[in-house]
């Protein structure tokens, strides 16, 4: 019973700190951005994930992915996916932080590269081993392991709490540059910070379960609707808030209505993707 209450609980936690950390990421990215469609997924994190799992099994052989340690490769994957973002960042947006625009495109394109990298990797692995990077790729919170969720959220409430000392700077920062920087804000600073702020929680979360692409999408309009303000000292908190609701109740969806058919990442995908249609079409056209 003890072991039992044990997991549930760490389940409960790793949906608790997962939900908040993309919630928050994805409400700071579109401020930076200045667009309520986008998602930190959108710069190519879920394909570097991918392209990682992918890159190990066809190196290592499926059993030679099973038998790597795990605090290892989770604190490796962390690692190269910051590293990633903060490089793509810093050599974007190395002159100043004005064209964030570029900078998601540029995301976008070497998402479709890596997404090709791993199609054509995954072409030449056994049927067995291309299993393993399936299951491997999907986001679950079945087996988190206890150690790594202490250090996900090790990391990830000091960036919470970094974003929410920021609230202030970043209510300035969501008016556009030129007005920002017109009022004496230090724009290109607040922008780079508040990125790699994006970074860690996305890295580490993503490190932690695997990508959800649109639970961050879900979680931010949502905060938005229900908030109605544009401080970030509500705003940031709330979409932490509902993002972790969203998976605790899709979880319990998951295993009370559904009896274990699907997977959690699948509900959560599905909602995601019908709302990102519905602002799709509710935007208007310029």
């Amino acid at each position: 019973m003890g072991l039992i209450l044990s997991l549930r609980g760490t389940k409960l936690a790793a949906l608790v700190v997962v939900g908040a950390a993309i919630g928050a990421a994805t409400a700071l990215f579109q401020t930076v951005a200045q667009n309520r469609l986008l998602t930190p997924g959108i710069v190519g994190f879920d394909a570097l994930f991918v392209f990682i799992q992918t890159g190990l099994v066809l190196t290592l052989g499926g059993a030679g992915f099973a038998g790597l340690p795990p605090l290892a490769k989770f604190g490796a994957e962390a690692a190269i996916l910051v590293l990633a973002a903060m490089g793509l960042f810093g050599l974007v947006l190395r002159r100043d932080a004005e064209d964030v625009l570029r900078m998601v495109l540029t995301g976008v394109i070497l998402g479709v590269f890596l997404r090709g990298l791993s199609g054509l990797a995954a072409r030449l692995l056994e049927p067995s081993e291309y299993a393993v990077v399936q299951q491997a790729s999907v986001a679950t919170f079945g087996a988190v392991d206890a150690t790594q969720l202490a250090i996900a959220s090790a990391v990830l409430l000091p960036t919470l709490v970094a974003a929410h000392l920021m609230a202030a700077r970043l209510d300035v920062a969501s008016l556009g540059r030129t007005t920002a920087r017109a009022v004496g804000l230090e724009h290109d600073r607040v922008v780079r910070l508040t990125l790699a702020l994006v970074a860690l929680l996305v890295a580490v979360s993503t490190a932690l379960v695997g990508p959800i692409t649109f639970l961050g999408l879900l979680a931010a309009s949502l905060a938005h609707a229900v908030c109605g303000t544009y401080r970030h000292a509500i705003l940031v908190p709330a979409a932490a808030l509902i993002g972790a609701a969203i998976l605790v109740g899709g979880q319990f969806v998951f295993e009370r209505l559904l009896g274990f058919q699907s997977t959690l990442a699948v509900i959560v995908e599905f909602a995601g993707g019908l709302l990102f249609l519905v602002l799709v079409l509710r935007r208007p056209a310029r």
